[in-house]
């Protein structure tokens, strides 16, 4: 491993979830600062969503695709082998080049590719300095384009993965406040028995490919049991009484 000068920077810089314009002006400014722009693919020949964001702002020769086993949950070692290999190819970049900055969608301290890769250079280069800069959520802009209201008064809020079971989000749905499911697409069917189950299908929302062409936001209740892109997000608002300030 080549050495690298304690004065390496690593940003994690969100980019919202697919439009280009809910970019921060931080990190668009993030981006174009650093000396390379690393984009995390599942292919090498893929171009991924931050990708497509991250080109609006940064041209191509400045983008540099690393491979990260996005979608593997069942073979360890593999996983583990493309993390090592992610995170070496990271490093060698920072011996190279003073800033490196690392685009995830949605916000870098959210469910991100980022918060591994960040613990991994920490141990491949000692004295690196790790930045964020915060990004605009699915669950933000989801709300700002179907209407919905994430949160009133003293309501709390539940931000629910459901990869980790449908039986976690419907333990959720049964407590107060609005419940946001993420990652839910593989497990429609799932997630509308559970709404209906717990009285929450009403009111509830889903959006996928926010801020792109294939864009789809429609309620809850239009849920056919059909899978849906993996990067679906859900609202469940809270339950209301409909008055003025009723939460406060």
């Amino acid at each position: 491993m080549p050495d690298v000068m304690s004065s390496s920077r690593l940003i994690g810089v969100g980019v919202g979830p697919g439009d280009p314009e809910l970019v921060t002006v931080k990190g668009v400014n993030a981006l174009r600062a650093a000396d390379v722009v690393v984009v995390p693919v599942m292919d090498t020949g893929e171009k991924g969503r931050a990708e497509a964001t991250v080109l609006h702002y940064v041209p191509q020769e400045r983008i540099v695709r690393v491979v990260f086993a996005l979608n593997e949950r069942s073979d360890h070692a593999r996983r583990e082998a493309a993390w090592d290999a992610a995170g070496e190819r990271v490093a060698e970049l920072l011996a190279a080049h003073p800033c490196v900055a690392f685009a995830t969608i949605g916000d870098p301290n959210v469910y991100s590719t980022f918060t591994y890769l960040a613990h991994t250079i920490g141990e491949l280069v000692p004295g690196v300095v790790v930045e964020t800069v915060p990004g605009i959520t699915a669950m933000q802009d989801l709300a700002a384009r179907s209407g919905a209201v994430l949160t009133e008064g003293t309501e709390p809020l539940t931000l629910v993965p459901v990869t980790a079971g449908s039986a976690v989000l419907k333990d959720a749905l049964n407590g107060p406040g609005t419940v946001v499911a993420y990652k839910f697409g593989r497990q429609a069917a799932e997630v509308a028995e559970v709404l209906r189950e717990t009285g929450r299908l009403g009111d509830a929302v889903w959006g996928s490919a926010l801020g792109l062409e294939a864009e789809s936001i429609r309620p809850a209740a239009e849920l056919d049991g059909a899978p849906l892109p993996y990067l679906s997000t859900l609202i469940a608002p809270a339950r209301r009484d409909g008055t003025r300030g009723g939460k406060l």
